[in-house]
């Protein structure tokens, strides 16, 4: 099916007011809203992770250097896993996932290799309401870098232990990753920045024991910017940052408009929430409700009230 995505607007009823910015630094990415209200979300070009008062309107450095910081996530102990990755700066990143308790200070690194070789860039991270963790490690940077020869998605397990779940060539490039609020489906954005890659959501069946099988697409997005980061409401829609204004080159065409675009597990397009900025990167539920929509996008965090509350599994039971 191909799809008009200039003719998509924002039905009435998803949209509660209009977007605005909350706040402004340099390159923001990976929002993660605490149970407390506080949004975290990591600024990489400064090598910093944020923290944003939604009650105070205020605006602090949580950790820096942050190992290049990317995608945040609060485990189901509503700990903050963050994966530390390698953009952004002279091949300076941790190349690791971190878990920081907030309550101690406490970081403990849960994985920084695989198979006796550094991560290439861990981006973006989802975890299941028993502990399980699983997260993106492309190269969108120097690929010369690289230690691995390939772009995964990988699982940390309950003991430690790390497994390749998802690589070439089922997939290109993965970044964003999403599970259902059944915990029955992983959503993953596979974004390849080069003429004819993909620009896919791709899902996945999810077994209790962490596997996955039966690979299908959701949306495919090209031949415009695809998604970046996403996030997954409570009735299992998913809301994908993707689309851009002005393209980089020519790998990609303005085919699909910047915003959070809505969309069911089976490839529906409800609407888009149009955001002013180009470099969309992420998006996280939040608020006392979690209806508000937090999305980092270029040097602004922005936030809009929805209709619909989201699913975040620091906040599920």
């Amino acid at each position: 099916m191909t799809i008009d995505f200039h003719s998509v607007s924002l039905p009435a009823e998803f949209a509660v007011g209009d977007v605005a910015a909350a706040t402004a630094i340099a390159f923001t990415e990976g929002p993660a809203a605490a149970a407390d209200g506080k949004v975290y979300f990591s600024d990489i070009a400064n090598n910093r992770i944020m923290c944003f008062d939604a009650v105070a309107r205020t605006t602090d450095v949580f950790r820096m250097p942050s190992g290049r910081a990317n995608g945040l996530l609060f485990d189901p102990q509503g700990r903050l896993l963050a994966c530390e990755g390698n953009e952004f700066g002279d091949n300076d990143g941790n190349r690791r996932i971190t878990r920081t308790d907030l309550e101690t200070g406490d970081v403990e690194v849960l994985t920084d290799s695989f198979e006796g070789r550094k991560y290439n860039a861990p981006n973006d991270i989802a975890a299941c309401s028993n502990g399980q963790i699983f997260f993106t490690d492309p190269c969108y940077g120097d690929r010369a870098t690289m230690e691995l020869e390939h772009d995964s998605v990988y699982r940390i397990d309950l003991d430690g232990s790390v497994s390749r779940m998802i690589t070439q060539p089922e997939i290109q490039r993965p970044n964003g990753i999403a599970i259902s609020p059944d915990e029955k489906t992983l959503y993953l954005v596979d974004s390849c920045p080069v003429i004819g890659g993909n620009r896919k959501i791709w899902k996945f069946d999810l077994s209790p024991a962490g596997d996955v099988s039966n690979q299908r697409v959701v949306i495919d997005f090209s031949p415009g910017r695809g998604g970046d980061g996403m996030a997954v409401a409570q009735n299992g829609d998913l809301y994908i940052a993707a689309g851009i204004a002005r393209p980089r080159g020519p790998h990609e065409s303005t085919s699909v408009p910047p915003g959070i675009w809505i969309v069911t597990p089976d490839g529906e397009v409800k609407g888009r929430i149009p955001i002013p900025e180009d470099a969309l990167t992420n998006v996280t539920f939040g608020g006392e409700d979690l209806q508000t929509l937090f999305i980092t996008a270029g040097k602004t965090l922005f936030s809009i009230r929805v209709s619909t509350p989201g699913f975040v599994v620091h906040r599920s039971n």
